[in-house]
């Protein structure tokens, strides 16, 4: 009688899991996606300004150094890059999206460099999380190409370890917006980037911060 009444438990429960709707399921799933376009400063203000993301956590990736520190990553002989590590929902939000913000967040055709900052550690760089993930980045970086005159040079390679940058680092932008660095080369990029309607003006979420 009890396994009876253990197997009927069971089955409803079973039940109810497939009853639910697709819809509500699909909603709550998260992707990750890591991409590199130069000091993650810029690139974590962005898309924490872009719907359908969680968090944004800014941190380093791509090299042999375990552990990092944001000095031993400056120095250049780390083999990492600044990167952003992007929680989001695709429900919301495709990853297709978020490489086509990447595209348009930072100039992917200047090798190991994004304006006065200059080191292999600000290298464009998508660092994929599956197979998936390396399809698509290939197909975006293809398709992207015709928006820039010179060849794009951003690396796309497979994702092993992440390592996020301290406290002082995370929401940077906000935390010391009068900062010379942040008036002069985010600020802009910002305005730029929510006049062509890409982002919206406010963070969307600081869930994970």
């Amino acid at each position: 009688m009890k396994l009876d009444m253990i197997l009927l438990t069971v089955g409803a429960l079973n039940f109810n899991a497939l009853a639910q709707p697709v819809s509500s399921m699909s909603t709550n799933q998260i992707g990750l996606a890591t991409l590199g376009g130069g000091c993650f400063w810029c690139l974590e203000a962005v898309f924490e300004r872009l719907p359908g993301v969680k968090s944004v956590t800014s941190g380093f990736a791509g090299g042999h150094t375990a552990n990092p520190t944001y000095e031993q990553v400056c120095a250049g002989d780390t083999g990492h890059a600044e990167v952003t590590q992007i929680e989001f929902y695709p429900a919301k939000v495709s990853y297709a999206k978020l490489l086509d913000v990447f595209w348009q967040a930072h100039d992917p055709t200047t090798l190991n460099r994004q304006g006065a900052d200059e080191g292999t550690q600000y290298r464009s760089v998508i660092l994929y999380h599956g197979e998936a993930q390396k399809a698509a980045a290939e197909k975006s970086r293809a398709a992207a190409q015709k928006d820039f005159k010179r060849p794009i040079v951003t690396e796309i390679v497979p994702f092993t370890m992440f390592y996020p940058a301290g406290d002082y680092h995370r929401n940077y932008y906000d935390n010391h917006f009068n900062a010379p660095y942040c008036q002069v080369v985010i600020a802009p990029k910002l305005e730029k980037l929510e006049k062509n309607k890409v982002i919206e003006k406010e963070p969307q979420n600081r869930a994970g911060h």
